[in-house]
């Protein structure tokens, strides 16, 4: 399994983790049961990254990470990082953003508890509040460090200036985008200012929402998902335009003979030194084209076939809804 340092001085790990989004509703109905297989089948694989937030299910990807922990006896065998910062109002239920030290620390020791644990690996902001400098976000983050509640930090969907701005402050240790071969926008920049900064950049989504599958989503499946079903990439019209435009990545894992969620993996990891993978799944057949996906170590000319077929603004629609859009920072 490929590994690599995740931050600067940070510990080396299996390039590939686990998204745990995919523990609570987003895109379907989920179990504990099945959730709790995806981790046994992470733990086989030799996969020990695993990335959640407080907002996922409203805290169940949280509490189901935490059920199981609870059946390890004691023993973590997990990286985990979690993220604090997105919140709605109560009386209005309007989204919105908190980088207040009250809040995120707050929503930590919420975190802790769910997970049964005294101390998170990794604790991402999980978006910019803009009322807050990001240097003095950071430096709160840092007493968290020395707290002893958070082993290091990161922050997610923000720019590279903000990055540059941050760690001018302390080492931050990741930093989490979507990124895969139908969203390329960390190529112009955020790859570069990681790798100059020794920052991991932890890609989500790097199948593409299973566009880059075998089983592209279905519209029943994207009726059913709390979040496709709104995203301008997967509503009527786009999404059978998509499923074509991909259909040649398709074909070409069938000629190599590997799963297309495994070239869309190994091309993602082939990108920077720097990159890790957070995919989510419900399914423990799908988990393992993942891990083969890690485990490839594509050509040069196999990886310049794959651009061919998928090349930059090959897919139709914009990455989010207008409402998704709110609160990640543009830079190009």
């Amino acid at each position: 399994m490929l590994t690599r340092s995740l931050g600067p001085d940070g510990p080396t790990l299996p390039a590939l983790g686990v998204g745990a989004m995919s523990f609570a509703d987003f895109y379907g109905p989920v179990t504990t049961e099945g959730s709790h297989a995806i981790l046994n089948a992470a733990r086989d694989a030799g996969i020990v990254h695993v990335d959640t937030s407080n907002v996922y299910g409203m805290g169940l990807s949280e509490e189901t990470i935490g059920s199981y922990l609870a059946t390890c006896k004691g023993e973590t065998p997990f990286h985990i990082a979690t993220k604090a910062g997105i919140c709605r109002d109560p009386e209005t239920g309007a989204r919105g953003f908190d980088n207040s030290p009250e809040h995120l620390e707050a929503e930590l020791d919420k975190s802790l508890m769910r997970m049964g644990l005294d101390r998170v690996d990794l604790f991402y902001v999980h978006r910019r509040d803009q009322r807050h400098e990001i240097e003095a976000v950071t430096e709160f983050l840092a007493t968290l460090i020395a707290k002893g509640k958070i082993a290091s930090f990161g922050f997610s969907e923000i720019a590279p200036t903000s990055l540059r701005r941050a760690a001018a402050v302390h080492p931050v240790a990741a930093v989490q985008s979507e990124y895969s071969l139908q969203t390329r926008a960390p190529e112009l920049g955020l790859i570069q200012a990681c790798e100059a900064l020794g920052t991991a950049l932890v890609a989500f989504s790097p199948v593409g929402r299973a566009l880059l599958s075998d089983t592209p989503p279905t519209p029943q499946r994207v009726a059913a998902s709390v979040f496709l079903k709104d995203n301008p990439r997967f509503i009527p019209g786009a999404l059978e335009r998509n499923i074509a435009a991909s259909q040649p990545l398709r074909d070409l894992a069938r000629q190599e003979g590997v799963a297309t969620a495994s070239l869309a993996i190994a091309w993602v990891l082939a990108q920077s030194e720097s990159i890790f993978a957070i995919p989510g799944t419900r399914s423990t057949a799908h988990f393992a084209e993942l891990v083969a996906g890690a485990r490839l170590n594509p050509a040069p000319d196999l990886l310049a076939e794959i651009g061919r077929r998928l090349p930059v603004g090959w897919c139709h629609g914009a990455r989010y809804s207008a409402a998704q859009a709110i609160g990640p920072e543009d830079y190009c």
